[in-house]
């Protein structure tokens, strides 16, 4: 399937966030390569005008890692946050460190590889093989 195709990636486009205020995290940059069929959600940073747009939805309200601010929309498929996980980047850093896939900014998979190996989920273990042989030269 085409990456625009997916259900959540066309609720997140029908949001109209800009390109420069937004990133796609978590999981969601393993979809766009093809690293992973299905994800739950799409967490995106967001900054200025997208996380305007974002509380104009919802109203914000602690995540449960307790950093920072979420809000939650399409019954959570779509969580946009004012910053990512304790210990990574700032939203600034993360937004514009993004790589673009089909229009869509994306966090780089080195990026969601280190929070993947800090956070130390077993969860994570599989994403984190599949990234791993996805960048080995």
């Amino acid at each position: 399937m085409e990456l625009r195709g997916h259900p959540l990636v066309r609720k997140l486009l029908s949001l109209e966030l800009p390109s420069s205020d937004y990133v796609v995290a978590g999981s969601g940059p393993l979809l766009a390569h093809g690293l992973r069929a299905e994800v739950t959600d799409l967490d995106v940073v967001a900054r200025g005008e997208a996380w305007k747009i974002a509380t104009s939805i919802a109203d914000p309200k602690p995540p449960p890692s307790g950093h920072g601010l979420r809000v939650a929309i399409f019954d959570g498929g779509i969580e946009v946050f004012d910053r990512w996980l304790p210990g990574t980047p700032d939203a600034d850093d993360l937004i514009d460190g993004a790589e673009l896939i089909e229009g869509i900014p994306f966090c780089p998979l080195s990026v969601v590889l280190d929070w993947k190996r800090r956070a130390d989920r077993g969860k994570d273990q599989a994403d984190i093989r599949a990234i791993k042989e996805y960048l080995r030269p």
